[in-house]
This record gives C-alpha cells, sequence and structure tokens, in this order.
C-alpha cells in the first residue's frame, strides 16, 4: 500500500494556471510559485466585491484521539465529490505549521486518495507565509527592545512588557527565557518566552484582516504592554505597523492550490485552534464564495473548539453565514472515547462504541442547539470497521434525526464521498436561518466564558484566582468587554483535563491566563495546561524524515 506522500508524488497535476482559469481567474492576476502553486493578487480579490457569494459549508469532528478522524481528508474528499455530482466547489483549508509536520503529526494535507497537492511543498515552506508572519512579529520584539535600549521615550515598563518572539517549530527550551544577558550593550535583562508562530497574535490578525489597510491598522492596535503608569502601549507607537505590513504584503495574498483530483484548494494562513482561533484567513474564504458555487472549509479539532470559534471569532467578525456542518468521527475514535485501549480499537467492541457515542452526540447537540447549523455524520470507514458497529452508531444516533453516512474518500477519493455530497447539497438548498453565536456581544468578558463553558463544555461553572479575575476586570473596565473569547485549551476533551474522553460533564474549567488581542479584537482565556510553546514528542516525526538519492522527500506522512 502506498503511503500518503507516495501517493501525491505519483499524481498528475496540473498547471496552477489551468486550475485558475476553471475558475475564470486571469493569469494575470496570478504570482507564480512554480507551476503548481501561485498567489492571486489582491487587486483581483478587491475586484470580486461585487459578486454573489456560494453556500459556505464547515467540516468540523469529533474530539480527536490517537485512533483518527480526517477532518481534513473529509474537507478535500467532500470538495472532490461536489465538483463530481456537478457542483462547482472550492476548498479553504489551513496552511500546515513546521511544529507538527516535525513533530506529531508528520503532515497536514489530508491523506489517502484525498489530498491537496503538491504535498512535500504545502507541508514544508509552501510560499513562505509562515516565515513573513515570523519576521513581523519579531521584528516588533526587535523595537520594543531597541526603543528602551535608546532611552525609553514611551516610558516603557519592562515588567509588564507582553509581546513574545515566535518560531514556528515545537521548542519546550524556548518557553520561558531571560534575555539581553551580556552587559549594558545588550539591553536591559528580562524574563520573556516565546510562542509557536500559529499561536501569535500577528498570525490570528493576518487571518482576520480584509485587506492591506485593514491589516495596517490591525497590527497598529496590538498593545505589546503596559507604561509605569500602566498605560497601554500599541505596536503604532513604535511606528512599527507600517513596517510589519511590508513583511506581510506578499503572504496576504491567497495561495491556490489543487486536489489530487485537480479541482481547486485556497491554503491561506493558520492558527491553530487549540490555542488561537482555528481557521482559514478570511480573504480565502471570502475569495473562494465568489468564485464557487460550493465552499468547504475547515475548523480545527473538535466542535467544541475549532467550530466555536470558527462561529464565534470568524463568522462574526467577517459577516460570514455557514449553510451546514460536516461532523467527522470514525468508529475507532468513538471506541477510544468510550475507553478502549488504542491497541484494541480495530477490534469489534461494541460496549465501548456505545459508551464513546456520547461524545459525538454532545457535538452534534452544539452543532444543532447552539450554532444553530444543520449537519450530517461523515464516519471514515476503516476496513477493520463491522456492519454490526456501523449499525449501532446509525441506531444510536436516529432519536437525533441526523443523516450518518459512511464515506471512503481516503480509499477512492471523491468517489467515495459523493453520498456525503449529496446529503450536503440537500442540507444546503434547505432554506434554514437558524445559524446564531454562543453569546452575544454585549455580554460581559467572565459570562462569555462561562457561556462557552456550560453550553459547550458541560461544565457547571468556571473559576480564577484573584489575579485573573482582576485582569478580566479590568479588560473590561478598559473598553474591551464587546471583544469574543478565544479559548486556549486541551483538544482532547470537553474538559481542560485530555484524560477525560467521551462527554464529561459536571466539572470546573479553570482560566489560569487572560491575554489581550487589541489587533486581532478577541481577548485570549488560557485554560488547564495547555502550551502556546509545545514540546516535540519522546519520537518526533522529524526523525523519519528524509531525502533520497533522487532529491525526494520521503516518511513526511
Amino acid at each position: 500500500m502506498l503511503s500518503d506522500i507516495e501517493i501525491a508524488q505519483h499524481a498528475t497535476l496540473k498547471p496552477i494556471t489551468d486550475i485558475a482559469s476553471r475558475l475564470g481567474i486571469p493569469p494575470e492576476a496570478l504570482d507564480l510559485y512554480g507551476r503548481y502553486k501561485a498567489k492571486v493578487s489582491l487587486e483581483y480579490t478587491d475586484s470580486l466585491t461585487s459578486r454573489p457569494s456560494g453556500k459556505l459549508v464547515l467540516v468540523s469532528a469529533i474530539s480527536p484521539t490517537p485512533a483518527g478522524e480526517g477532518k481534513t481528508t473529509t474537507t478535500v474528499g467532500l470538495g472532490d465529490a461536489l465538483n463530481r455530482i456537478g457542483k462547482r466547489a472550492v476548498i479553504c483549508l489551513r496552511e500546515p505549521s513546521l511544529g507538527p509536520v516535525f513533530g506529531m503529526k508528520g503532515g497536514a494535507a489530508g491523506g489517502g486518495y484525498a489530498q491537496v497537492v503538491p504535498m512535500e511543498d504545502i507541508n514544508l515552506h509552501f510560499t513562505g507565509d509562515f516565515s513573513a508572519i515570523a519576521l513581523a512579529n519579531n521584528l516588533l520584539a526587535a523595537l520594543i527592545d531597541n526603543h528602551i535600549h535608546h532611552g525609553n521615550e514611551l516610558d516603557i515598563d519592562e515588567r509588564r512588557i507582553s509581546w513574545k518572539r515566535v518560531m514556528d517549530m515545537n521548542d519546550r527550551a524556548l518557553r520561558e527565557i531571560v534575555n539581553s544577558l551580556g552587559g549594558p550593550g545588550n539591553g536591559y535583562p528580562r524574563q520573556d518566552g516565546f510562542d509557536i508562530v500559529v499561536a501569535s497574535e500577528v498570525m490570528a490578525i493576518f487571518c482576520l484582516a480584509t485587506g492591506l489597510q485593514d491589516l495596517k491598522g490591525r497590527l497598529g492596535n496590538i498593545v505589546i504592554g503596559y507604561t509605569r503608569a500602566q498605560k497601554p502601549v500599541r505596536a503604532r507607537d513604535l511606528n512599527a505597523h507600517g513596517a510589519m505590513t511590508v513583511l506581510l504584503r506578499e503572504a496576504l495574498k491567497p495561495n491556490l492550490v489543487q486536489t489530487l483530483e485537480n479541482n481547486p484548494a485556497f491554503i491561506h494562513g493558520g492558527p491553530f485552534a487549540n490555542i488561537a482561533h482555528g481557521c482559514n484567513s478570511v480573504l480565502a474564504t471570502r475569495t473562494a464564495l465568489k468564485l464557487a458555487d460550493y465552499v468547504v472549509t475547515e475548523a480545527g479539532f473538535g466542535a467544541d473548539l475549532g467550530a466555536e470559534k470558527f462561529v464565534d471569532i470568524k463568522c462574526r467578525k467577517a459577516g460570514l453565514t455557514p449553510t451546514a456542518a460536516v461532523l467527522v468521527a470514525t468508529i475507532r475514535a468513538l471506541k477510544y472515547h468510550g475507553g478502549c485501549d488504542l491497541k484494541e480499537c480495530a477490534r469489534e467492541n461494541l460496549p465501548a462504541l456505545e459508551k464513546g457515542i456520547a461524545n459525538l452526540e454532545r457535538h452534534v447537540n452544539n452543532v444543532r442547539s447552539h450554532y444553530g447549523l444543520p449537519c450530517i455524520v461523515s464516519v471514515n470507514h476503516f476496513t477493520c470497521d463491522t456492519r454490526a458497529e456501523f449499525e449501532l452508531l446509525k441506531k444510536r444516533l436516529s432519536y437525533l434525526q441526523v443523516p450518518v453516512i459512511s464515506a471512503r474518500h481516503w480509499a477512492d477519493g471523491g468517489a467515495g464521498a459523493e453520498e456525503v455530497a449529496r446529503a450536503v447539497v440537500e442540507l444546503a438548498e434547505t432554506n434554514h436561518d437558524g445559524f446564531k453565536f454562543v453569546y452575544e456581544d454585549a455580554l460581559p468578558l467572565w459570562d462569555k466564558m462561562r457561556a462557552i463553558a456550560t453550553k459547550i463544555y458541560g461544565a457547571s461553572d468556571i473559576t480564577a484566582d484573584s489575579k485573573v479575575r482582576a485582569q478580566i476586570k479590568r479588560l473590561q473596565d478598559d473598553g474591551y468587554g464587546h471583544y469574543p473569547v478565544c479559548v486556549a485549551k486541551t483538544q482532547y476533551s470537553f474538559s481542560t483535563d485530555p484524560q477525560l474522553r467521551g462527554a464529561p460533564s459536571g466539572h470546573m474549567v479553570n482560566v489560569r491566563e487572560v491575554r489581550l488581542a487589541a489587533g486581532a479584537e478577541f481577548i485570549v482565556m488560557i485554560c488547564g495546561d495547555i502550551m502556546t510553546m509545545p514540546g516535540l514528542p519522546k519520537v518526533p516525526s522529524a526523525n523519519h524524515i528524509d531525502i533520497d538519492a533522487e532529491g525526494r522527500v520521503v516518511g513526511l506522512f
């Protein structure tokens, strides 16, 4: 059996100009990155504003497990299937971070015969967007320290600098550091730290910006710290936002690639959903909606994290209204949620499956009741799945009147997801007007966090120590109370304990840290032990990635 990368390397790709022409994008609107990748000019994307928009379909999933779900694979397969049944469809994905590529996952471009290509390029440096985001972020960090070194005219309090440097790699040694050692010429020593690029506010701003001027304005609004009088200091006070925008000018153009079946795909931006807002760029999504009848996009991790932020942050800020949702699950993963040992998940286990279905049921309820979206359940088929297990799953969900469809796009490409595609079209073309947010803008920050925890996570309440409560109150009093909340927590559980599988209820969600993202216009609430700079696992994927004698990448998933 071929690996994902071997399947991708055997694919017959079409010139990206051909893919673009199918969408009506003229050659002069493309900046080519070789034969199979291109950026679409902002002048062209701006010209599409008056066109009607297509239908937006969200792909989300159950709480992720080591047994695997396949959300990106389903997004790609569904996009291909919609094109196969005669619909003009485009997919929108996030760009992979090098952290998980060399860490745990090994790749993030789909799998099997439902992939975006060129797979190696997308998973590695791609078009350099993440490097530009890191440079813009770190330019601001350098300007802060330089300003202090040369007299500190703004009276920045070195103890209250909140801006961190970033890099796109998992490196636990950089979580907490002391910088500027070595004498006066190197600046003022202070405790500092790094975040991963995908957790940075610049990444969030990049993905929410609607154009260059909006990007520049948001970058200028970044609060980097406070003065000794506890007044906020913004990036524009350091005159940093113009140069940061210059670094991001080319990156802001949406990236166009293709699937294995030569269908168009936009891949642009890449915030994590467990520590950021987990959605591809607004620019790419809006562009796709103007060019297609159907746009399929994903939100990171489960519907409690990625889908909630897609709804409450991205859709709220960008004025987007999705028409339907697809929840991805595997029978193996549901058995894992039911307490089955990972090594035993390939064996039939009806009691574990029965117990684990509770996780899927809560996600279905959240999508329909709290986001107001009609949905279907797409079950990624594994050869170890038994008929009895699938029938049990359908029976358990029958009372919810939610379609449960077995999908085989991993093995068969778009042909294996045609039933899912037809169900999506039926949902999307039925009039639904129930889309809603989990909370209203006017709700205080503390109550927004409580609403997410109690409605979406099944928690009984939220807690925080007095210092964090005071920070939240100050943000509320300082005029940030209308911002949405971006929760950073483990993706593996509805709770903040990654070991609590299934659908735990009645737990407490502790908010241990709060961060203001004034440029992105949301408040980050960090819960539990989640890290904004991950570490590598004991055996990282990097150990298996190599290049052969012919110069081909091997071992990349």
